[in-house]
């Protein structure tokens, strides 16, 4: 389980890391990551995106870079929006 805290929301990521956030909203401005902006960080060498307080109670994307994991939250978010098969 991997808990956050929002006041540590930009402290635990560094200059390089945040640049590549950025980067990534600003050549998907309409993604579900520029719009719902999800936590960064980094555990080991897995980059988590995380809106929500747990992995469990919220939308993550997981991934070996930042970009990976924005985009992994990206496909989990517009999965959650849809209404469920059955």
């Amino acid at each position: 389980m991997i808990h956050t805290h929002t006041s540590r929301h930009k402290s635990d990521l560094d200059e390089a890391t945040l640049a590549e956030v950025k980067e990534y909203c600003a050549r998907h401005p309409r993604s579900p990551s520029a719009i719902r902006r999800p936590r960064v960080m980094q555990r080991g060498n897995t980059f988590v995106a995380l809106l929500g307080s747990t992995l469990e109670d919220g939308v993550a994307g997981l991934g070996a870079s930042v970009d990976a994991a924005l985009r992994a939250f990206d496909v989990q978010y517009s999965k959650s929006l849809r209404p469920p098969r059955g």
